[in-house]
């Protein structure tokens, strides 16, 4: 796994807008060395706002978006179309407004989709294990960039402290009793998340500064579940001042004036 590099940027509209520069030149990048790309979408304030801020910059019209596969890293098991999915925030704030494959989004099974969690979570396993090529070496592809938001309590996707999802193996995971509302959600596992070439974990506020410092600490990924989402080949935390108020200054490196 990669050793994480830490990028801070002014404040929360600063730290969207840089996000999504950064993410339109990895996603252009990806598709002149290999055709296509794949991206792992996150929901929450600040992953939304990003997606917002790519679909306003005039650059995004540099991706070639048909030849873009997107998942998501999690989802809440709610019905289709409901404000709380992480799906229907990324479509309203990108993808509504871009012209992706309709084939190659995979959003997870919703609660109306006739699965049940349990079910849902082994039809995206499913989905990804199809996804996968050799070169990959693993049940799930080697995602260009998979993006993650970062909880007060450490949480990514919906990995929750202690809970049991964080010693399983397989690719994705029915969460049942997650502290945050709604209860039952979807997730990759960390295993699939370390699948990842790219993982930035990204984070605004005041309230996410002792996360941050965790899950930059030598902490263990059941207790601090963020201290186990890397990438193979580059680990960034994308802050702004507020998120990044409580770790080390050595580990910082500043990026807006």
């Amino acid at each position: 796994m990669s050793t994480p590099t830490v990028v801070v940027h002014r404040d929360a509209e600063v730290l969207a807008q840089a996000v999504a520069a950064r993410l339109i030149t990895r996603l252009v990048d990806a598709q002149a060395a290999k055709g296509s790309a794949s991206i792992v979408l996150t929901g929450g304030t600040i992953g939304i706002a990003t997606l917002a801020a790519v679909a306003a910059n005039p650059a995004h019209v540099a991706v070639d978006w048909r030849n873009l596969d997107i998942w998501w890293g999690d989802e809440r098991y709610l019905p289709t179309g409901a404000p709380e999915r992480n799906e229907t925030g990324a479509r309203r704030a990108l993808l509504d407004h871009v012209d992706v494959d309709p084939e190659r989004v995979h959003p997870m099974p919703a609660a109306d989709s006739g699965l049940s969690p349990e079910e849902a979570a082994e039809a995206y396993a499913e989905a990804l294990r199809k996804a996968a090529r050799p070169e990959d070496h693993g049940p799930v592809p080697s995602f260009d960039l998979l993006l993650l938001g970062l909880g007060p309590d450490t949480h990514v996707a919906s990995l929750f402290p202690g809970m049991p999802a964080l010693y399983d193996e397989r690719p994705v995971v029915a969460v049942h009793g997650s502290p945050k509302p709604p209860p039952t959600r979807i997730s990759l596992t960390l295993p699939t998340i370390r699948a990842a070439r790219q993982v930035w974990i990204v984070a605004a506020g005041a309230e996410k500064a002792t996360a941050v410092r965790l899950a930059l600490s030598d902490a263990g990924p059941i207790q601090v579940p963020a201290a186990g989402a890397r990438g193979r080949q580059e680990t960034l935390f994308l802050l702004d001042r507020a998120a990044a108020s409580k770790i080390p200054p050595g580990l910082v490196r500043p990026a807006s004036p």
